[in-house]
């Protein structure tokens, strides 16, 4: 494949210094332990999306990664393995990639601090061109790197077992005299093997969107072309837009790729796919991408994106701890992080979970890494969730730590002059560090300047939970220590006796932690009580601790009770994490959501159990048809394996609501399946719901495999023929796959 013409993928890319830097390559130092530091050739392959890496073994393969799968590049040692296995002296030198799936961290040592700027310079560069390639791009990409692994005698032509490994990678079964009878309607120079425009042609065929076609033909009224007021025609009738000609013209001009037809102004098929397929046009309103809500309410008018323990980066019994894990959890929008304190060697804290094989990790090191990377994803602020199991002297250490290294971004008194009556809201905290934690008096005692008393517990006592019964007799009761103590302004941690206490004795910024068993009990049996305790005050939700293995709960029941921070292992791949990432998809992934106004009124009426009459009823109805998919990846990475995709469509909200429903499985077809299924759904409070579209591979003898998901707000759906993207299961963009479906939401009757 000649690289010039795949350099130019990357647009505006050609000819980069950076990109030549990379494709060049150059040695550099794997660290792996203290003694195992060796050097790997790395360079970027021709397709500007592969990093390769020579080993020096006879027998072993040359290992690569996608630079898809990169989440940051980093100079420094701030890395686990790089502080753990070399030396200070070469800070300067060191720099650190963090991958997006399971993989480990890769810690490299260069051989100049100019060396490994360069590094992660390029690297970034390039990463953050793939990350904003079209969907167009990306297919071509995806096509000619599985190309490129097909032909395996590099020759750059594709004989017929050749084509079959290629088919093979793009996942489609396609029956030998089918494949035979392409080949040859392809091969047009009649030498046994495709090359360049053949490939092309071989490719097009296969990849025949005819339910495209069909749409296509129906508004392209002039001359097989669309003109802009067939474009105007469709976008109203179908898009459900509101649309001006000027709007098409625009259209046609940014994804037209015929410059005849785009002197006409005309569409070309080509052009409207590509329209299809742009972001903008897809299932999720683009208005809602930005931050579209009101963010000068209260700080709990709104739904947070929550993790619990959040130092893991597997399960809570023998699992690594480590700061990456926080890094992945803020880059992922996640607004309230928890941290488990015990006091550690020489002085230090650690972090890690109690009484349990975890690993450990330096208080310090945590709070650098949330300082660094706390507001690259959102802006908004971000609560240190405090678990202190700490004696006096090394609390007064982890105050001294958060002061030095957060500095005036830690919220260490109350914004307005006198004792606040409410919490501040999300755009007067922009890059702000709030505590919740244990506090030795009220907050207006130190404007009374009274006495102070301890009356308070660790959350895990409030909740009677296994841990603390242990705890309790291992140690008498916790003393606090005063720095730390005063740093808790807004979030207090008290114990939850009942909704009549709260109302009664506790101030706005007292909370109470609930263990997900009780707090679901409570959103069953007082959900109109529950709503309204949020209205005034914040409810945090938590993990049980029999959840060993670090499983979710799903948290759409507590959101219904308007529970701000329901906390999830964030670590932990599963649906209720997709429902999360759905939930939190909107509103620039800033990790607050505002919630309905129906949950923001202390005399509100609302019960999501028994739904009475009031504002939150507009029942509505969804009418989902399942069209298509195109390049869903393989399950299991046997060669023969190909998908057997069924579609699931589920609704997520108040119990009324809840419902799922699913295509018949369709055979041996990765490629482009399509079902042309119909399905309909009842929506009572469209305001709660959220919409999730899974593909799953057809077992019928196991489970059924999972493929990719979308879950989105139910308020946020574009109605028409939508492209919808897909993510793998770590929450990640599968980078050419999607689903394709026909959405319209009605009025009940």
């Amino acid at each position: 494949m000649e690289t010039n013409g795949i350099e130019n993928k990357l647009k505006g890319l050609e000819g980069d210094p950076d990109l030549q830097f990379l494709l060049k390559g150059g040695d550099l130092l794997k660290v792996l332990s203290p003694s195992w530091k060796k050097t790997r050739y790395f360079r970027l392959q021709e397709d500007c999306k592969t990093m390769w890496r020579e080993s020096k073994k006879t027998f072993k393969k040359n290992d690569t990664f996608s630079l898809d799968d990169i989440s940051a590049v980093q100079m420094g040692r701030q890395s686990e393995g790089l502080k753990k296995n070399t030396e200070e002296q070469v800070e300067d030198r060191c720099f650190f990639i963090i991958f997006k799936s399971r993989r480990k961290n890769l810690d490299l040592i260069a051989s100049s601090e100019e060396e490994a700027k360069q590094w992660v310079k390029s690297m970034q560069k390039v990463v953050s061109n793939l990350n904003n390639l079209s969907q167009k791009q990306k297919t071509e990409h995806w096509i000619l790197s599985c190309l490129r692994k097909a032909d395996k005698n590099k020759d750059d032509n594709l004989s017929p077992s050749e084509v079959k490994s290629f088919l093979h990678l793009i996942n489609i079964e396609v029956d030998d005299e089918y494949m035979e009878m392409l080949f040859k309607k392809c091969d047009k120079s009649k030498s046994g093997t495709l090359t360049g425009e053949e490939i092309k042609h071989f490719y097009d065929l296969l990849t025949q969107r005819d339910e495209i076609d069909v749409i296509y033909g129906e508004y392209a009224k002039t001359t097989g072309f669309m003109s802009a007021q067939n474009l105007v025609d469709f976008l109203m009738k179908e898009q459900r837009e509101k649309a001006t000609l000027a709007d098409a013209h625009r259209i046609i001009e940014m994804y037209e790729p015929d410059e005849n037809a785009k002197e006409k102004k005309l569409l070309s098929k080509d052009g409207f796919l590509m329209y299809l397929n742009h972001p903008d046009a897809m299932i999720l309103n683009p208005d809602h991408k930005d931050v579209y809500q009101d963010m000068s309410q209260p700080l709990n008018h709104y739904f947070i994106s929550s993790s619990h323990n959040t130092y893991l980066m597997e399960d809570q019994l023998k699992g690594p701890s480590s700061t990456e894990a926080y890094i992945r959890a803020l880059q992922k929008g996640c607004r309230c992080v928890e941290l488990d304190c015990w006091d550690g060697p020489d002085n230090e804290p650690v972090i890690y979970h109690g009484y349990t094989l975890t690993s450990k990790i330096l208080f310090k090191d945590v709070i650098k890494a949330i300082s660094e990377h706390a507001f690259k994803t959102s802006q908004y602020p971000v609560i240190l969730s405090l678990e202190n199991h700490c004696s006096v002297e090394q609390q007064e250490v982890m105050a001294r730590h958060m002061s030095s290294i957060l500095g005036s971004a830690l919220i260490t008194s109350p914004l307005s002059d006198g004792m606040p009556t409410n919490f501040p809201s999300p755009e007067e905290l922009k890059g702000k560090f709030l505590i919740k934690g244990k506090r030795l008096n009220k907050l207006e005692d130190t404007f009374a300047e009274a006495a102070a008393d301890d009356n308070d517990v660790t959350e895990e006592e409030e909740s009677n939970d296994e841990d603390a019964q242990k705890e309790k007799s291992t140690k008498k009761k916790l003393k606090l220590a005063k720095e730390l103590s005063d740093m808790v302004i807004y979030f207090k941690s008290v114990h939850f006796n009942s909704f009549e206490d709260a109302q009664k004795n506790l101030s706005f910024y007292e909370m109470a932690s609930f263990k997900e068993g009780k707090a679901i009990k409570l959103a069953e049996e007082s959900a109109n009580a529950y709503v309204r305790h949020n209205v005034e005050k914040f409810s945090r939700i938590y993990p049980a601790g029999s959840r060993t293995d670090s499983s979710n709960y799903n948290p759409v029941p507590l959101w219904n009770a308007g529970c701000q921070i329901v906390a999830l292992n964030f670590q932990t791949p599963c649906t209720d994490m997709d429902v999360n990432q759905g939930r939190f998809l909107v509103n620039g992934k800033s990790g607050y959501v505002l919630k309905p106004a129906f949950m923001r009124d202390v005399a509100t009426e609302f019960d999501p159990i028994t739904l009475t009459r009031g504002d939150w009823l507009k029942h509505k109805t969804l009418h989902v048809m399942v069209i298509s998919a195109q390049q869903l990846p393989k399950v299991s990475q046997k060669k023969s394996s190909i998908v057997d995709p069924l579609v699931k469509v589920e609704v997520y909200g108040v119990p009324a609501d809840v419902a799922e429903k699913e295509t018949k499985p369709f055979d041996n077809n990765g490629l482009n399946p399509s079902w042309n299924e119909n399905f309909q759904f009842d929506v009572y409070v469209p305001e709660l719901a959220l919409v999730r579209f899974s593909i799953e591979d057809y077992d019928s003898i196991s489970d059924n495999d999972f493929v990719g998901q979308y879950t989105l707000p139910f308020n946020s759906l574009k109605m028409g023929y939508r492209h919808v993207p897909l993510f793998n299961k770590n929450g990640n963009l599968l980078p050419s796959a999607g689903l394709f479906v026909h959405i319209m939401v009605m009025d009940a009757e």
